[in-house]
């Protein structure tokens, strides 16, 4: 396929049916370790597409709300590492920091002819740093979502499907591209796009750092307050600079590109954002290619091990988090959206 002039093959779901997929993983118990962020969308795609699947999850509110999702604990809900013993294919979809702590429980269990999968290529990139060393003998891949586990589920329930990258980390069985292709296809993915798990974890963490998360926050915020600090009311300045943007803007160049969003605004604002795009490049640049650096080179996942680590990382994290929901832009959004029409 011609990705604006580069050639790019994908694997879409006609050229790899869901019958198909079927098939190749047909003799497999799939055992999804994690319920959190990405494990209910898949382990429920996968059980709604007709695959043999069981869950691992430790007691506690997220087993509880395995048990509200239908998984039956006993049958297809399990502990951890019952989970991890009773699966031939062992989706590990716990968090990075859940990783290299369970890795040790987790690793008598991946014994030779199973296959490894992950939705993420943290663990594996820098394995010299988390401690997870698959052995030899098994099948290593990933299937890796781009968008949340919501997000695969609610598409999904639509009729739709969320993107997804593939990689082979490790084929020991000489089946792996059928095993990880089969895969992408059963939890509901629109197409798959190859990578490696260096690939998709390098990328994986700029984005999150870049403009999915980190820097989209730091420019809402910076615009939040240059319209605040002269003189304008929590109000207007939300409106012009979050909601516009997500509730107009992003359905518009989503659908059908930043040109066709730009075509649809008024003359004056194409002219100012064409004038303008070019120096938030200028300057916003070089942030990114620093970014990318610490990331390269493992400085990012350093700091992301050394933090999850610490005495008392969730109660810090929460702080940080609360003060991000209790900030003025925030507490402002929080009245905007009750004051959207469908809320009233």
């Amino acid at each position: 396929m011609n990705f604006g002039g580069v050639i790019e093959e994908v694997m879409t779901r006609e050229e790899f049916p869901l019958e198909k997929a079927r098939e190749v993983l047909k003799n497999e118990t799939i055992a999804v370790l994690g319920y959190g962020v990405q494990g209910p969308g898949q382990a429920q795609n996968l059980r709604d597409n007709g695959f043999n699947v069981i869950v691992g999850q430790r007691e506690g509110k997220t087993f509880d709300k395995a048990v509200a999702d239908g998984w039956v604990p006993g049958e297809t809900l399990f502990s951890i590492e019952k989970a991890a013993e009773r699966g031939t294919i062992v989706c590990l979809l716990l968090s990075d920091a859940a990783q290299m702590q369970l890795w040790p429980k987790i690793a008598p269990h991946i014994t030779a002819g199973k296959t490894l999968y992950f939705s993420h290529g943290f663990a594996i990139t820098w394995n010299d740093r988390t401690g997870v060393v698959p052995p030899k003998d098994v099948d290593v891949i990933m299937v890796a979502p781009k968008g949340s586990g919501t997000s695969l589920r609610t598409m999904f329930l639509e009729g739709r499907g969320l993107n997804s990258s593939y990689a082979i980390y490790q084929d020991a069985s000489g089946h792996a591209l059928d095993k990880v292709l089969a895969f992408g296809i059963g939890i509901g993915s629109g197409y798959l796009f190859e990578t490696t798990f260096q690939r998709e974890a390098v990328s994986d963490l700029t984005g999150e750092r870049g403009s999915l998360m980190g820097a989209i926050q730091g420019l809402l915020l910076a615009q939040y307050e240059v319209l605040r600090e002269n003189g304008h009311t929590p109000s207007e300045a939300f409106n012009e600079t979050v909601e516009e943007l997500t509730q107009s803007l992003m359905p518009l160049f989503a659908q059908k590109g930043m040109d066709w969003m730009y075509a649809n605004c008024s003359t004056t604002a194409q002219r100012g954002a064409l004038d303008w795009m070019g120096p938030f490049h200028d300057a916003i640049k070089p942030v990114v290619q620093k970014l990318y650096t610490s990331v390269k080179n493992g400085e990012e996942a350093q700091i992301s091990i050394d933090s999850n680590s610490k005495p008392g990382y969730r109660e810090g994290l929460e702080q940080e988090l609360k003060a991000l929901r209790e900030s003025e832009m925030w507490r402002t959004a929080a009245v905007v959206r009750q004051l959207r029409p469908e809320n009233n």
